[in-house]
């Protein structure tokens, strides 16, 4: 593989540092490549990853949703076995923000060691659960993305879905098959390395525990709320897209469009300091993206 390094500077030609470029060749695989192995089940689907071409300048295109979508992108179905290696694919891809310089730059099937740092892989969940791109909603189906009990929240009415919940306490009962198969492949010692289903509560970072902190707080708040107007009913499945919405609005014609200014000062609070931790816990991910290989420096 061939490389340039190359002075870089901006519009008044101050000299901004160096820009390493790289010339791939056909042998050379994607992180579509890589996400797409693990992306041929199709029982229990909980949600859509949305991909796009493996670089930043599709980053926009890059969400879950609850039902695939028809743009002529990769989309993978999501359920317990890829949860976690979704959410490092939407996490990589998000955390390191989309600049006229590495516009082009091409996230890459990355080498092995992702899959034994298990707080890199906790960290990615909680990145991808409270990312502004986990586009889930309850309007468009059930809404299998909640992190919390109702008892956490003071939730009015039961939720249709505790999975995210029970998979954060390691209490999603793995499948059969995929258990006996890896079995088959792989020692005792080497199993949990191969099956992404967590068997206890999972461990954060200080940076995922904010995220997850700030989260519940917003999530309490939308559950305090009265709801008298018709219009806007008490939704107890509420996603992180509904509450926003409740609290924001939306541009009807373009669901993908930044919410409308809110108006309630300790909502904005709120997500304010949500927003806030998740820039922190993006810069605790970012130089693994390297490290793992998603990305050359």
């Amino acid at each position: 593989m061939k490389t340039i390094k190359l002075d870089v500077f901006d519009r008044n030609g101050e000299f901004l540092g160096k820009k390493r470029i790289y010339a791939y060749d056909n042998n050379t695989k994607s992180i579509n490549q890589w996400i797409s192995s693990f992306g041929n089940e199709t029982q229990n689907i909980i949600g859509w990853l949305g991909g796009g071409a493996p670089d930043f300048q599709n980053q926009k295109y890059l969400c879950i949703l609850n039902k695939r979508g028809t743009r002529m992108v990769p989309y993978i179905a999501i359920n317990a076995n890829n949860l976690i290696q979704s959410c490092i694919y939407l996490a990589v891809r998000h955390c390191i923000p989309a600049t006229w310089l590495n516009d082009r730059d091409q996230f890459l099937y990355p080498n092995d060691k992702w899959q034994k740092d298990s707080i890199f892989q906790n960290d990615c969940l909680i990145f991808t659960l409270f990312h502004g791109q986990n586009r889930i909603t309850s309007k468009e189906g059930t809404n299998h993305f909640i992190p919390f009990s109702e008892k956490e929240v003071k939730a009015k009415e039961a939720f249709e879905s505790h999975f995210m919940h029970k998979f954060i306490k390691g209490k999603i009962k793995r499948d059969s098959k995929t258990t006996e198969s890896n079995n088959a492949l792989f020692s005792n010692e080497d199993l949990e390395q191969t099956c992404f289903i967590p068997t206890k509560k999972l461990e954060f970072s200080a940076e995922a525990q904010e995220v997850f902190d700030a989260g519940l707080e917003l999530w309490k708040y939308y559950h305090s709320q009265e709801f008298e107007d018709s219009k806007n009913p008490y939704n107890p499945n509420a996603s992180l897209l509904d509450i926003k919405a409740h609290f924001q609005g939306f541009n009807d014609k373009d669901k993908m469009n930044p919410p409308q200014k809110a108006q309630d000062s300790y909502y904005k609070d709120l997500i304010g300091t949500l927003n806030a931790a998740l820039k922190s816990l993006a810069k605790k991910i970012e130089p693994k993206v390297y490290e793992y290989g998603f990305l050359r420096e």
